[in-house]
């Protein structure tokens, strides 16, 4: 869906080279550039490690997905400046809000 609306979408995930045709980053660290939101795509255990990585790489935005979560985590990527949605699904965001 994010790639369908025009996201520059950057997949992370150790165990693959390429992931929907595009390069592959085995963590958010190896990511030239780095990202504007991670969008995460974990258990609940990962929000954790992922935000302390998100917040170390400059990203502005961290997405858990629908039943995703980890509050002390949030208040930790809150306090650094960015911004949290968690247990949220884009496809429904955008409907909702008719995008």
């Amino acid at each position: 869906l994010l790639i369908e609306r025009g996201h520059e979408v950057v997949p992370v995930n150790p165990a693959h080279e390429r992931v929907l045709g595009r390069t592959c980053y085995p963590d958010l660290r190896s990511i030239p550039g780095g990202v504007e939101m991670v969008d995460v795509f974990r258990r609940s255990e990962a929000v954790a490690a992922i935000v302390d990585d998100a917040i170390a790489t400059g990203a502005r935005i961290v997405w858990t997905q629908l039943g995703v979560g980890d509050e002390q985590a949030a208040a930790r990527a809150q306090g650094a400046g960015l911004t949290v949605v968690m247990n949220r699904c884009p496809a429904i965001e955008y409907e909702r809000l008719g995008l």
